[in-house]
């Protein structure tokens, strides 16, 4: 039987009216965790949901191989293309803005088109339109056409050609052919033109010639022809004209900089276009047309090249700037990658002010918190085949800054033990994180037990596989009724620790900040919805 702490607490959950505020994830049945322990399955919506925004397709986790993930995300989105299309596409177009989930939003349109055409549906949002709201880069529309022609072969229908279409339009530019159509495609600019037909933008008048220059440029780039009227093309061309022993002076030379902007080189390119080292000169001239994602990668090669303070000052300034930070929409996770791959005092501090700005929304809660962050076994498994990182750093960024922003909180670490995690108010949250620790298995409702003190809230990031009942059944049991328990999930098994939707019982999910948006929402007593309705709403 659950054991309550009722010692006075600031909270006024107690006095709140009958009707609590709701969730949009919502638990059904009763099942097993992948560890035994007791939890919830949820309905289909809620299962696509927090497994789409956990969801870097192809990537193992602990519980669950790369296939039998994707073959899940598939088979939902399948179902609810049909069931639901309004839903399902106002999820994917929010996947791949402000969720940032690439990948998975590419295969989820396709999955989408694939299952309406199969079924005649042709009620709720246009295949074209999914297509299109999911395409937001150059590369893309290429990635989307191999990912059909290798799971459903090269008869591409029309509504995935004329989405396509769109999104060429909206996309392909001199820049961008510059940067995304390489050999390393599978299709290239050209290749996507050929099989979508894509005509020119009325509004850009240069673009019939570049989408011909991307054709000649893929099938005959010995005779391929720089459009007259693109600078940036012709600025391109004229630097890979130039003999090997000239390349470096024009790196060296005061306009350095801004040549290489105007021809559209890239830092990849610049390597490749030299025949010789990154050094510090070579770095210091394309730092000023480095992107922000571009800039954090490469910290560490900044300092091995030798990077004048001067010029880091420079890029230690974008980084952090908020506007800029807003723009990237990193995972927050990744300025902790970057911190933890160029330790460098010189990118510490701004490092630390870009984290705290990538987590804007995080509340700050008033009353007293409980805050609990998973340090389980499988939470170490790698974010992506990309990435170092593993859900228990997420955890533990996203626990840490909660309990920095809060009025009073109390942050606590659980696996097969817990402990609580000392920090002052003011501190860094990347100093904070290094007293965190690897702690085993999953005893979320004994580190709930043992931990909670008539808190106003609790707050648990995991990823929900509670382990057999010996060790605690459902979590939030272990809190009063009338005391909301926020679950943020952040790995989409199919099964729950704990019910939700309703009845002070929520469950989150996602590697962004987002999800606070709907803790604010129900800490003011209003609903939470979906987050692509609630912003279509505001």
């Amino acid at each position: 039987m659950a054991r309550f702490n009722l010692r006075s607490s600031t909270s006024t959950s107690a006095s709140a009216p009958a009707s609590r505020p709701a969730s949009p994830v919502r638990s059904t049945r009763r099942a097993r965790t992948r560890e035994g322990g007791p939890g919830h399955e949820r309905d289909a919506r809620s299962e696509l949901f927090l497994l789409a925004v956990a969801n870097f397709v192809t990537q193992q986790t602990f519980y669950e191989s790369g296939e039998d993930r994707d073959d899940r995300f598939g088979a939902l989105v399948r179902r609810l293309a049909v069931e639901d299309p309004a839903w399902t596409a106002g999820l994917l177009g929010w996947l791949r803005g402000d969720a940032n989930m690439r990948t998975a939003s590419l295969v989820g349109a396709a999955e989408y088109v694939w299952a309406r055409l199969d079924a005649g549906a042709t009620e709720g949002p246009s295949n074209r339109q999914v297509v299109d709201s999911v395409l937001r880069r150059a590369d893309e529309p290429g990635e989307l056409l191999a990912y059909w022609t290798a799971t459903y072969g090269r008869n591409v229908p029309k509504p995935v050609k004329r989405g396509i279409a769109d999104a060429v339009r909206r996309l392909y530019s001199g820049t961008s052919l510059l940067k995304y159509d390489t050999d390393s495609k599978g299709f290239r600019f050209g290749d996507v033109l050929n099989l979508v037909h894509a005509s020119p933008d009325p509004a850009k008048a240069w673009q019939g010639e570049l989408f011909r220059y991307a054709l000649d440029r893929r099938h005959n780039p010995e005779s391929a022809e720089v459009p007259a009227g693109n600078r940036t093309l012709a600025a391109h061309r004229a630097l890979m004209a130039l003999p090997v022993s000239e390349r470096r002076a024009v790196v060296l030379a005061p306009d350095g900089a801004e040549r290489l902007a105007e021809a559209g080189m890239t830092w990849e390119a610049l390597a490749g276009w030299l025949q010789g080292p990154m050094d510090a000169a070579a770095w210091e001239a394309v730092i000023p047309s480095m992107g922000a994602m571009a800039l954090l990668r490469n910290l560490r090669n900044f300092d091995q090249a030798g990077v004048s303070d001067e010029v880091a000052e420079r890029v230690a300034a974008r980084i952090c700037d908020p506007q800029a930070v807003a723009r990237a929409r990193q995972f927050p996770f990744r300025y902790l990658a970057a911190y933890q791959h160029a330790p460098s005092l010189r990118w510490a501090y701004p490092l630390e002010q870009a984290l705290g700005h990538s987590l804007g929304n995080v509340p700050a809660l008033p009353g007293r918190t409980l805050v609990l962050v998973d340090r389980s076994g499988s939470m170490w498994s790698p974010l992506s085949d990309r990435s170092k990182l593993n859900r228990a750093d997420a955890a533990a960024v996203f626990g840490a800054a909660l309990a920095l922003r809060a009025e009073d909180a109390d942050l606590v670490q659980f696996g097969s033990t817990s402990q609580v995690v000392p920090y002052s108010r003011g501190e860094s949250v990347l100093k904070v994180l290094e007293r965190f620790g690897n702690l085993g298995g999953t005893y979320t409702a004994q580190a709930v037990r043992e931990h909670y003190r008539g808190h106003d809230r609790v707050l648990i990031v995991t990823d929900e596989q509670a382990a057999a009942y010996r060790h605690g059944g459902d979590p939030t049991a272990e809190v009063p009724p009338t005391v909301p328990v926020y679950t943020w999930n952040l790995a989409g098994y199919r099964v729950g620790h704990a019910p939700s939707g309703s009845a002070n019982r929520h469950t989150f999910g996602g590697l962004t900040d987002a999800a606070f948006r709907m803790v604010a929402l129900i800490e003011g007593g209003r609903d939470a919805d979906w987050p692509w309705a609630a912003a279509a709403s505001a």
